[in-house]
C-alpha cells in the first residue's frame, strides 16, 4: 500500500462525509479554505480559467514576459523575485496585475458559498471570482487582504475593504456578516500582491507568532473545522499559510484531494496536520457542497 493510499484508507465514504462537511457549512462551523483549483476546469461544459489558475501557470506567464534563471523556472515565487530585483517592482505589479486582469467568473460553488452568509471564507489565490459572488448577493460582508511590506513604509500586515471596495478601519470588519480573507492579496479592488520571495521574508519570520494574520480572523477561526478546495499541499509556502491560518481553531480539517497527485510531501503534510483526506474528483465535490440537503 502506497502512502497516499494509506491515509486515504480510514474506512469513511468520502461522499458521506462530504454531505456532512456541506451541513456544517449551512450552519458556519465549517470555514471553506478556496485555492486556485477551483476556477480551474472542472467539467466538459466548464470553460478554463482565464487567468494563471496554478502557482506553475503563473511561473509560465512570468517566462513568457521575461528570460529567467534556471532556479526559477517554474517556481512563481523565485520568477517574481527574480523580476523585481531586476526589473523592479512596478514592472512586477504591473504583469501581476495584467495576469489577473480577466474577470474570473463565479463557480457553482462561490455563487453557493456567498449565499451561506458565513463567517469566514479563505481564497487564497489573486483571483476575484469570491468577490464577485459575494458583491451578487448583496453587501453586508467586507475583505481582508495581506498586503507587501516592501516599499510602503507602514508598520500594517494587511488592509481591510468594505463591499464597495473601499479601503476601511479594520473596526468596521467586526460588523461584516462574511469576512473573505486573502491572507496573500488579490487583483481587486486595490492591486494588493504578496508574491515575490522578498514579500514574505517578514511575513514568514513572524507568522508562527500569527502577527500577520488578522485578529478578525482568529476570532472567527475559532472552534471551526477548515475544509480545503482546489488546494495543493507540494510547495512549502503553501503548506505554511495552511498551517498557520487554521492554527487555534476547531480539532479537524478536511482537504478534497486527487490521490494520483498527491506528492510525498503532501501526503506527510496531510498526516502531520491531521487532515482529513477526502478522495473525490472536484467536480463531484462541488455538486455535493452545493445540493446536499
Amino acid at each position: 500500500m502506497t502512502a497516499a493510499c494509506a491515509i486515504l484508507d480510514a474506512g469513511v465514504e468520502p461522499e458521506a462525509l462530504l454531505a456532512d462537511l456541506a451541513s456544517g457549512l449551512r450552519q458556519g462551523s465549517v470555514v471553506p479554505y478556496l485555492g486556485p483549483g477551483l476556477a480551474q476546469q472542472m467539467d466538459a461544459d466548464a470553460a478554463p480559467s482565464p487567468v494563471p489558475a496554478t502557482p506553475e501557470a503563473l511561473a509560465e506567464f512570468f517566462a513568457g514576459k521575461v528570460a529567467l534563471p534556471r532556479r526559477a523556472k517554474g517556481n512563481a515565487w523565485a520568477s517574481a523575485q527574480h523580476i523585481e530585483s531586476y526589473k523592479h517592482r512596478a514592472t512586477l505589479s504591473a504583469w501581476m496585475a495584467e495576469a489577473f486582469q480577466p474577470p474570473v467568473a463565479p463557480t457553482a460553488l462561490h455563487a453557493h458559498l456567498a449565499a451561506l452568509d458565513l463567517p469566514l471564507i479563505v481564497d487564497s489565490w489573486y483571483d476575484g471570482a469570491m468577490r464577485t459572488a459575494l458583491a451578487a448577493h448583496g453587501d453586508t460582508w467586507g475583505e481582508v487582504q495581506g498586503i507587501t511590506r516592501a516599499g510602503i513604509g507602514e508598520d500594517r500586515w494587511y488592509r481591510f475593504y468594505d463591499a464597495g471596495g473601499a479601503e476601511v478601519h479594520r473596526a468596521q470588519a467586526a460588523d461584516w456578516t462574511t469576512l473573505l480573507y486573502k491572507p496573500h492579496g488579490g487583483a481587486l479592488p486595490a492591486r494588493n500582491f504578496l508574491i515575490s520571495d522578498a514579500d514574505y521574508v517578514e511575513v514568514l519570520t513572524e507568522i508562527d507568532i500569527q502577527t500577520p494574520i488578522p485578529e478578525v480572523v482568529k476570532d472567527r477561526r475559532r472552534d471551526r473545522a477548515f475544509l480545503f478546495i482546489g488546494c495543493r499541499f507540494h510547495d512549502q509556502l503553501l503548506r505554511t499559510y495552511a498551517r498557520q491560518v487554521t492554527k487555534r481553531s476547531g480539532a479537524r480539517h478536511y482537504a478534497i484531494v486527487d490521490p494520483a497527485a498527491l506528492t510525498r510531501n503532501e501526503v506527510k503534510f496531510l498526516s502531520a496536520q491531521g487532515l482529513t483526506p477526502i478522495a473525490l474528483p472536484l467536480a463531484r465535490a462541488v455538486e455535493i457542497l452545493r445540493d446536499a440537503a
